[in-house]
């Protein structure tokens, strides 16, 4: 039974999950996010999840946690490890805002996962300054920022000829061009067709991801790194590796965190279209404000255009767990949580429920706009705060680029089966590799 049920006075102490409770949590959870892949989401797992709107579960499971125990945090036991399930949207900002100290984001399986590409990385030269906090903690410089907006729009126009060839835009279309660019806009033009980097990238991001630890493919891991460094040393100045080596800091431990970032970023851009596809009078909006600016200038780029990417993140976080170790024991509502515990929040439920307000289940832009998101502590764009994620900014420049370059003298229709319509709620779990559209001039 709960030890402290909904409507209970204060009491000293918080609750804990009975274990019928903490099976409920493993059970739709943890599990669905883990199966997925944290660090990089699996495609027959993906289309799973859009059957059965796996994160529809998950979001009950947290509502019904709250209405028993009360704001929380739930403390229970998951994996062996002392847990704290986050409830409520005042506590997921304590976390946020008190990141990295006490509640640090590198929690194990993070480290295992970044172990993985630095443990064969040159150490730096002498007087050369290696940055490993977050690479990208505000917007690239302007050089970098016309070189994405001019990368962007030269891989969209190839992406566009192809899916006229083709007769439909799709992931893997999409994503052939997206990753062209990102290379592009990391190590320069000269990566633009080394396929080889990112895959392997991809094969170490599974192996390092948040499951069942595995060793990293030890070749793989070497070629990698032996990419990175090759290109980071070639890397021209408009590129994100150039402008940190300029800067003198040693991009190396830095490019995989920016692909990484990139890799994030592929999925939201060809949601946040099929949004504006589903939603035409907010694609009108979106033209006529690209026709003002003139296009996507490198220095920023539309701010409702900026919106709709934004708004995928929210309707979709491509990391359903927020996940926070504590570096000691910290007080909450009278008791003392101690150091160790996994603090853990399901973006899903404090994006798409109760914390969410009225938005909850719809395609709300504006909200970026006038000021509703800002105000709510339960939006997590890009991991938020302190502990925001590497290379938010220039992703979200390259996002709004490639919209742009897309939506530009183009139409674009979802194709059957078709997940979103006007009229009905947006649905809590897409699957972007099944994403087809149809293009046609206008």
């Amino acid at each position: 039974m709960p030890t402290q049920p909904a409507g209970a006075g204060p009491r000293a102490g918080l609750p804990r999950a009975s274990a019928a409770d903490e099976a409920l949590v493993a059970t739709h959870v943890l599990l669905p996010a883990l199966a997925g892949g944290l660090a990089q989401r699996r495609r027959g797992a993906m289309a799973r999840a859009e059957r059965r709107q796996a994160d529809r579960p998950a979001i009950d499971t947290v509502r019904g946690l709250r209405d028993r125990y009360g704001p929380g945090p739930l403390r229970l036991r998951a994996g062996g490890r002392p847990m704290a399930l986050l409830l409520d949207p005042g506590d997921l900002a304590r976390v946020r805002r008190e990141t990295p100290e006490p509640f640090a984001p590198a929690v194990a399986e993070q480290r295992r996962a970044r172990a993985r590409f630095r443990a064969l990385a040159p150490a730096p030269a002498p007087g050369r300054r290696v940055t490993a906090a977050a690479p990208d903690p505000e917007p690239p410089p302007r050089q970098v920022a016309l070189a994405v907006a001019r990368r962007v729009h030269e891989e969209a126009g190839a992406t566009l000829r192809q899916a006229a060839a083709a007769g439909a835009l799709t992931w893997d279309g999409f994503a052939e061009g997206w990753w062209r660019a990102a290379r592009r806009v990391v190590l320069g033009d000269a990566a633009a067709g080394d396929r080889a980097l990112t895959d392997r990238l991809a094969l170490l991001r599974n192996a390092g991801g948040w499951t069942v630890p595995r060793p990293a493919p030890r070749r793989a891991r070497t070629e990698f790194l032996d990419r990175v460094r090759q290109r980071a040393a070639q890397a021209p100045p408009d590129s994100l590796a150039g402008a940190a080596r300029q800067a003198g800091t040693d991009p190396v431990d830095l490019v995989p965190q920016w692909l990484s970032a990139f890799g994030t970023g592929g999925p939201v851009t060809l949601r946040a279209l099929a949004l504006l596809a589903a939603s035409p009078q907010h694609a009108a909006r979106v033209r006529g404000e690209l026709a003002l600016a003139g296009g996507l200038e490198g220095t920023g780029e539309p701010p409702f255009l900026r919106a709709c990417v934004r708004e995928s993140v929210r309707l979709w976080p491509p990391a359903p767990l927020l996940l926070r170790v504590s570096t000691r024991a910290t007080a909450w509502r009278g008791a003392l949580i101690p150091a160790g515990t996994v603090f853990a929040a399901s973006i899903p439920y404090f994006h798409r429920d109760g914390p969410a307000g009225p938005a909850a289940d719809a395609f709300v832009p504006e909200m970026w706009l006038d000021g509703r998101a800002a105000a709510s502590p339960a939006f997590v764009p890009f991991g938020g705060g302190t502990g925001h994620c590497p290379g938010a900014h220039t992703v979200l420049l390259a996002a709004a680029a490639w919209l742009a370059a897309l939506l530009a003298g183009h139409t674009f229709l979802l194709r059957p089966p078709v997940p979103l319509t006007p009229q009905a709620p947006v649905p809590v779990t897409l699957d972007h590799f099944a994403l087809r559209f149809t293009v046609a001039p206008g």
